[in-house]
């Protein structure tokens, strides 16, 4: 699943063609998303202008003329930037086309059509799916004290925690493990027992450990595919995940792993307390 790395790379990369430009057809395919795409939606994209683009969790946010087209590419899902000679070859699972006054086409491609494209007016932040998210990583606010503050009474284990994106968003599976492991935290470990100090060195790892899986991305939509076209986690150098039974690099323990929260967790058990 792309995780917000992933999605801050796709934003990053749409960033190059979409603002200033102007809407001139939207083609819809196949609407069964996870959410149907409204069937308004071509009528009311015609003509209108991209004023801007932001991400707000695994969301992408295109501002338009009256509203926002609020986008998240579910499990499998991703976005390409077309030629119109290339738009021209479509795929079974290529379901809905913005074709702009340049010519040029975003497609959304999502095989389990697990994601979304919906259409918000007014303020974006009081949608449903938006209003009751946490804090951004990668902004101000997240600090130590704000995990602290979150985690008091907490019995739940601090990875799961870390993944609640009521409380901060974006940290996926393979990022909450690496953090945890530079932290050295152990992620079986209860949340409301680690101290402030220890929550200052986990945000600082999680906010460096997303940096350096944006900086592996670029800032292009190519990046973000291998050659077949699919989707894949960034390409960095992992200390713990994926590594049961390896020596850590730090301390020489073996890497130990077990189920979270319904996910696989790795850590090493002699330098993670």
């Amino acid at each position: 699943m792309p995780e917000l790395p992933e999605v801050e790379t796709t934003m990053r990369g749409l960033l190059r063609y979409l603002p200033g430009k102007t809407i001139a057809e939207v083609v819809v395919r196949d609407a069964r998303l996870r959410w149907p795409v409204p069937g308004e939606l071509p009528e009311r994209l015609r003509g209108a202008a991209v004023e801007g683009l932001s991400r707000r969790a695994k969301y992408i946010l295109i501002q338009v003329t009256g509203g926002t087209l609020l986008l998240h590419l579910g499990m499998s899902g991703r976005v390409s930037m077309l030629t119109p000679e290339g738009a021209r070859q479509v795929g079974p699972h290529d379901h809905v086309d913005i074709r702009l006054s340049t010519g040029e086409v975003m497609r959304l491609t999502d095989p389990r059509r697990f994601g979304c494209l919906l259409w918000v007016e007014g303020a974006i932040s009081e949608h449903p799916l938006l209003r009751h998210l946490g804090r951004e990583p990668l902004e101000a606010g997240f600090d130590g004290d704000y995990l602290f503050a979150r985690s008091r009474g907490h019995r739940v284990a601090v990875k799961t925690f870390l993944m609640d994106a009521k409380v901060v968003v974006g940290v996926g599976n393979i990022y909450a493990s690496e953090a945890l492991f530079a932290a050295q935290i152990r992620p079986l470990r209860a949340a409301g027992r680690i101290s402030r100090q220890r929550y200052g060195r986990l945000a600082d790892a999680v906010t460096v450990t997303l940096q350096a899986a944006i900086g592996a991305g670029g800032t292009t939509l190519r990046d973000f595919q291998d050659q077949d076209g699919q989707l894949g986690y960034f390409s960095l150098q992992l200390a713990v995940y994926g590594r049961v039974g390896e020596h850590c690099t730090r301390c020489g323990g073996v890497i130990r792993s077990a189920r979270v929260g319904q996910r696989s967790t790795f850590w090493c058990p002699r330098c993670q307390h």
